[in-house]
C-alpha cells in the first residue's frame, strides 16, 4: 500500500523515527529516516563519541550538525542501494545481518520447530527468483480478473473493502485500533487514502519539480498497465492521475490530519449511511470482517468528498486505477521485470536510489513486520543477540528520566499546580516496555509454503485478520507490541500511555553499558526522553494517565503551552534544506517537542547521575560537551535530495541536520561551546523554547 494514508489512530503511536522501516526500499514505497553509527576504524574517543567525524573548522554555534559530523558528512559516499544513511541505518544493517545469520542457520538445520519452519519456508519462497520469474504476473491474475469484471458500484465497493487482502488501493480505508475515549475497547477507524504519490502536495504544487514528477508518474503508470495487457494505457494513465488529483484535493493537509481533536469523530455503525450517504457502507465493512458497533471517522469532510468522487467517476476509470495499484503494490512479490519497472519510479525517480537493495534484505523487510513473521524471528534474535543485563540497565535509565521529568514539572513556572497534578499522574503511569514482549505471538494454524510467496503473503494477511476479528469485541491487549525486537526504533502509544524500546536500538551508539554516562544520557537518555516527550507534545498531551483523550489542562495552562509550541513550530519552519522547500514546523511539531523536551530531560537526569560531582574532562571535552556531541552524532545523516523532499512533504520528522540543532534551545549548550550573539544558531534567552 504505497503512500496510502495511515489511519489517524495508527499515526497516534509516535516513534522516534515515526515507526518507519530502517532504510528506504522501493518494494515498501517509503522513505523512512535513518542515520550513521561509528564503524570500521573510525577514531572513537575513550568515551564513545566519534572524534574524527567532527569538523572543528566550523563553529558549534554556526552549525552544530557540521561541527559534530562534518568531516564524516563530506567524506561519506552514499551507497547506490540507499537513499539515506546514518546511525539508525548502521544499526538496522547490523540487525539485518544478524537476522540473516539466523535464517541461514535455519536453512541448514534439519530438525526445525514449527515457527522456524515458517521462517525458513517463507524466506526460501521469496528467494526463489526462477519460479517467481516464470510466474510473471499470474499470481495476481485472479485479482486483476475480478477488477476487469466489475460491472456495478456494489462490486466496486467489494473490491475496495477487500484491499487489505489483495493489497490494491482504496480511496476509503479502515483499520482496527483503540477507542480513544476508552482504550480498553477496540474501534474501527475509517479515513481517506488511495494516493500513489507521497502526499497531496505532489499532485497540487505547480512548481517545476512536482510537474516533472507527475509526468514521470504517468509514464510509470502506463508501463505498469502494460504488464496486464491494458489497451490505451497512455490515456488510462492520465485518467488515473486525474482521479488521484481529485482525491488529493479532497484530503486535509498533513498538519491538519495530525490534530487529534479534529480526527476524533465517533459514530455508531448503524448511522453511517445517514451521516455519510452515497456509499454502500454495509458492503464495504462486510469485506473487512469486523463487527465492532462503533467507528471513528478521521476525516469527516474528506470522506464525503471522496464519496462524491466515487459516484462521479466512471467504472472504467476505477478499474484502471485498481489495476494499476494492484500491480504496483504487489510488484515486490512478482517477477524481476515487474519489480525493476516499479523500482525505476519509486526507488530512483522519487527517492534517488540508484540500485535496489539486495534481494535477501527485501525478503527480510517483507517478513519482519508485526503482521508477518517478525516475532518468530524476534524470539530467536533476542535469544542470540540481546543480553538480559541490557534490559535491566535500560529500565534503570527510564526511571532516572522519569525522576528528572517529575522534577522539571515541579519547577515549571508556566504551569499551575492543578495541571501539574495531572501531569505528574500521567508521568507516573508511563509503562515502559523494553527489549521484547513478555508474551510471544502464536503462529498456530498458519500455513507457509516454500514455493509460492504471493500465497504466503495472503495467508499471513488472512491469519492476522482472523486473529484480529477474534479479539475485536474483547478487552484490548495491552501486552501487544507495535514493533518487533529486531527493529531499530522506539515509540510512544498514547492509548496505553506506554513507551517502547525494542532490543535492537539498545546498542552503541545509542546505548552502551560501558560508555561514559554523558554519552549514554546524550544518546539513549535523550531517546527515552523523546518518547516520554510524546506523552506531553501538542497531540499526546490531549490524553490522560489512562490513555483517554480528554482535556486535563486549565485553559490558561493550555494557552501557555500552545504559545511555546507555536514558537517552536515557527523556529523549525525557518529551516530550508532544499531551495524553496522548508521544514513544516507545524507538521513536525510533535517530534520537535519530543527532541527539545527529551534533550532537556536527559540533561537533567545526567546531572542527577553525577550526585553533585563535576564530570571529568576526557580527551579535552567536558561532560556537557560530550553529552551534546552524543546527541548530534545520533542524528547525523546523509541522504539524496529526492529523499529529503519526501521527508519535507510527507514526513513528520525534521531532517537529521535540524534535529541535531535542537540544543540551541538549551542554556547549557551555549555555555558548553561558548556560543555567542552573532553565531548563526544563537537565540536570545527569551527566544529559546523551554517546554518540559
Amino acid at each position: 500500500m504505497k503512500y496510502k494514508l495511515l489511519a489517524a489512530a495508527v499515526a497516534a503511536s509516535l516513534g522516534l523515527m515515526g515507526c518507519s522501516q530502517p532504510d528506504t526500499s522501493a518494494e515498501q514505497k517509503a522513505a523512512p529516516a535513518a542515520q550513521m553509527a561509528p564503524k570500521g576504524d573510525a577514531e572513537l574517543g575513550s568515551f564513545g563519541v566519534e572524534l574524527s567525524a567532527r569538523d572543528e573548522s566550523i563553529k558549534p554555534g554556526d552549525d552544530f550538525f557540521m561541527y559534530a559530523s562534518g568531516t564524516w558528512y563530506e567524506n561519506y559516499e552514499l551507497p547506490a542501494d540507499k537513499t539515506r544513511f546514518g546511525a539508525f541505518t548502521a544499526l538496522a544493517d547490523r540487525s539485518e545481518e544478524q537476522v540473516k545469520s539466523i535464517i541461514d542457520g535455519l536453512v541448514e538445520k534439519e530438525n526445525l520447530n514449527a515457527d522456524e519452519k515458517l521462517v525458513r519456508d517463507f524466506f526460501v519462497s521469496y528467494m526463489d527468483v526462477e519460479t517467481i520469474n516464470e510466474k510473471g504476473i499470474t499470481p495476481i491474475a485472479d485479482v486483476l480478473e475480478t477488477i476487469k469484471n466489475i460491472s456495478n458500484t456494489t462490486e466496486l465497493t467489494e473490491v475496495f473493502g477487500k484491499s487489505w487482502l489483495t493489497n490494491t488501493s482504496s480511496p476509503i480505508y479502515s483499520g482496527l485500533w483503540y477507542n480513544r475515549l476508552d482504550p480498553n475497547e477496540y474501534q474501527l477507524s475509517v479515513g481517506v487514502g488511495g494516493l500513489g504519490l507521497p502526499d497531496r502536495d505532489y499532485y497540487l504544487s505547480d512548481s517545476e519539480r512536482f510537474v516533472n514528477i507527475r509526468e514521470a508518474y504517468v509514464a510509470h503508470i502506463e508501463e505498469m498497465l502494460a504488464f496486464a495487457g491494458e489497451e490505451n494505457a497512455a490515456e488510462k494513465a492520465q485518467d488515473i492521475l486525474g482521479l488521484e488529483t481529485k482525491i488529493a484535493e479532497a484530503q486535509w493537509p498533513r498538519e491538519k490530519r495530525r490534530d487529534r481533536d479534529l480526527t476524533l469523530n465517533q459514530i455508531e455503525r448503524s448511522k453511517l449511511s445517514d451521516t455519510y450517504p452515497g456509499f454502500d457502507w454495509d458492503t464495504f465493512l462486510t469485506q473487512t470482517g469486523y463487527a465492532v458497533p462503533e467507528l471513528n471517522i478521521s476525516q469527516p469532510e474528506p470522506i464525503n468528498g471522496v464519496i462524491d468522487i466515487i459516484n462521479e467517476t466512471s467504472l472504467d476509470d476505477w478499474k484502471s486505477y485498481l489495476t494499476y495499484h494492484t500491480i504496483t503494490n504487489n510488484a515486490g512479490l512478482l517477477s524481476e521485470e515487474i519489480y525493476a519497472a516499479d523500482f525505476n519510479f519509486y526507488g530512483t525517480t522519487l527517492n534517488g536510489q540508484q540500485e535496489p537493495r539486495p534481494r535477501w534484505k527485501r525478503a527480510l523487510s517483507q517478513m519482519s513486520g508485526t503482521e508477518s513473521l517478525g516475532f518468530a524471528l524476534g524470539k530467536i534474535y533476542v535469544d542470540e543477540y540481546f543480553p538480559e543485563s541490557s534490559k535491566a540497565q535500560m529500565a534503570e535509565l527510564v526511571e532516572n528520566l522519569r525522576t528528572a521529568l517529575g522534577e522539571r514539572i515541579d519547577n515549571l513556572d508556566w504551569m499551575s499546580e492543578d495541571t501539574k497534578v495531572n501531569a505528574k499522574e500521567k508521568l507516573m503511569a508511563f509503562r515502559p516496555k523494553i527489549g521484547y514482549p513478555d508474551q510471544w505471538q502464536s503462529f498456530e494454524g498458519l500455513e507457509i509454503s516454500s514455493d509460492d510467496v504471493v500465497a504466503n503473503v495472503h495467508n499471513l494477511r488472512t491469519f492476522f485478520r482472523n486473529q484480529s476479528i477474534e479479539k475485536e469485541l474483547q478487552k484490548t491487549d495491552r501486552e501487544r507490541w507495535g514493533m518487533t525486537p529486531q527493529r531499530v526504533n522506539a515509540y510512544y502509544n498514547s492509548s496505553f500511555n506506554e513507551i517502547v524500546f525494542p532490543a535492537a536500538i539498545l546498542q552503541p551508539p545509542f546505548f552502551d553499558p560501558n560508555a561514559d554516562p554523558a554519552v549514554n544520557y546524550g544518546a539513549i537518555g535523550a531517546v527515552i526522553g523523546h518518547e516520554m516527550g510524546h506523552g506531553f507534545d501538542d497531540q499526546g498531551s490531549k490524553s490522560d494517565a489512562k490513555g483517554i483523550q480528554r482535556n486535563w489542562w486549565t485553559d490558561a495552562d493550555r494557552a501557555a503551552f500552545e504559545a511555546k509550541a507555536d514558537a517552536l513550530a515557527e523556529q523549525y519552519s525557518q529551516y530550508e534544506p532544499i531551495e524553496g522547500n522548508f521544514v513544516n514546523g507545524r507538521n513536525s511539531l510533535g517530534e520537535n517537542i519530543g527532541d527539545v523536551g527529551g534533550l532537556a530531560m536527559a540533561y537533567h537526569a545526567y546531572k542527577l547521575s553525577l550526585n553533585g560531582k563535576e564530570a571529568p574532562v576526557i580527551d579535552g571535552l567536558t561532560g556537557d560537551q560530550r553529552f551534546f556531541l552524543a546527541w548530534a552524532q545520533v542524528w547525523r545523516e546523509k541522504r539524496t535530495e529526492q529523499s529529503m523532499l519526501n521527508q519535507l512533504r510527507a514526513g513528520t520528522h525534521a531532517p537529521g541536520r535540524y534535529r541535531a540543532q535542537a540544543p540551541r534551545n538549551h542554556d547549557a549548550w551555549y555555555e558548553a561551546f561558548n556560543v555567542q550573539p552573532g553565531d548563526a544558531l544563537y537565540l536570545a534567552p527569551e527566544e529559546r523554547v523551554r517546554i518540559w
